[in-house]
């Protein structure tokens, strides 16, 4: 077993001194690094009123129901974050989870947490926030943050509803 020295300066040169089995002795056979799926679970708060501007009320309230109130309703929705991608095989991720939080918090605890979105967010004054759009919105404020490694946004309104996107 690797005992590693107290100091927290441990950087990547001194694994091999420390007599760590490089990455690659752990993957199988062939030597390529496996693909894996890391997520993450954040949860948002925030206020909404479905509502279309291309409806009439009353076509709105027949549409979303007590989701319609004028004066808003509160959410607190679990959303969940997904990356695909090889192993490093240096670092022995497929994305570092610091960056991963503080990617979450600029591009969606930001903009969204504790904030009225229909008149807080830009994107939400001019597209109704349904959750297909919040996924849409999550994904795109993701994506150049993830460039090619950013894999499912997972966005569940209550324990029965649930929207996936993949960018497609």
């Amino acid at each position: 077993m690797v005992s590693f020295p107290k100091s927290r300066r441990v950087i990547l040169a001194t694994l091999k001194e420390l007599q760590v089995p490089a990455l690659t002795d752990c993957w199988e056979g062939n030597g390529k690094p496996p693909s894996i799926i890391i997520a993450m679970r954040l949860l948002p708060q925030h206020r909404r009123s479905l509502h279309s501007p291309k409806l009439s009320d009353e076509e709105n309230l027949q549409l979303y129901g007590k989701c319609n109130n004028p004066n808003g309703h509160g959410h607190n929705y679990t959303v969940e974050i997904s990356a695909y991608g090889k192993i490093h095989p240096v670092t022995g991720m497929v994305v570092n989870l610091t960056d991963l939080k503080k990617y979450i918090e600029e591009a969606i605890m930001q903009p969204l947490d504790h904030k009225n979105i229909d008149k807080d967010v830009p994107f939400f004054k001019e597209t109704v926030s349904t959750m297909e759009n919040m996924a849409l919105f999550i994904w795109k404020g993701l994506e150049q943050l993830l460039p090619g490694i950013l894999y499912e946004v997972k966005v569940h309104e209550t324990e029965n509803n649930v929207v996936v996107y993949r960018g497609e």
